[in-house]
């Protein structure tokens, strides 16, 4: 059960950090995102997944915040931040000048697809939706899971500080 939570916690971390959608113009660099995580069917008992929300607060449902580091080749590659959980993908990348949209494709431990959107209407502020289907394997069984994340991201500085950015996914 350790070993799901893990992956859930990593998994929904990733997908909030997918919500903080760049373009072309978009400033690398600090980014604080203000995520609403709702799940639509948690592989977790009731009360559960809430249990321990400041340990692994994106597994609980709910308002979280949190800083991201934007890279320039991550706005190079694809215009925002995008998941990078092992055994899964982007694919079917659309960027324009005020938006992207993906799929995000997982097979393995977490199955399923996810769809990616983000959009902005100048420089410092985007806002961001994603909705992920699937299932996780949590022992000897998969479990199904379906959340939906919403964010709204503003611009903080050109100096990430201590906050490190994500790795990028594979193509």
């Amino acid at each position: 059960m350790r070993s799901t939570r893990l992956w859930i916690t990593l998994s929904c971390c990733l997908f909030a950090m997918t919500l903080a959608g760049w373009a072309q113009g978009r400033k690398p660099g600090l980014w604080e995102m203000t995520t609403t995580t709702t799940w639509q069917q948690s592989p977790f008992p009731p009360g559960m997944a809430a249990a321990s929300p400041s340990a692994n607060p994106f597994m609980a449902s709910g308002l979280h915040t949190t800083l991201v580091c934007l890279t320039q080749e991550q706005i190079d590659r694809y215009g925002a931040i995008v998941p990078s959980t092992r055994g899964c993908q982007v694919t079917n990348l659309v960027k324009s000048a005020h938006g992207m949209t993906a799929d995000w494709v997982c097979n393995g431990m977490m199955s399923g697809k996810g769809t990616l959107e983000s959009s902005w209407s100048d420089e410092n502020r985007a806002v961001g939706k994603v909705h992920f289907a699937g299932s996780i394997q949590a022992g000897p069984n998969p479990k199904p899971i379906e959340w939906t994340a919403e964010s709204t991201s503003v611009f903080k500085g050109a100096d990430c500080g201590a906050v490190k950015p994500m790795a990028m996914p594979n193509k």
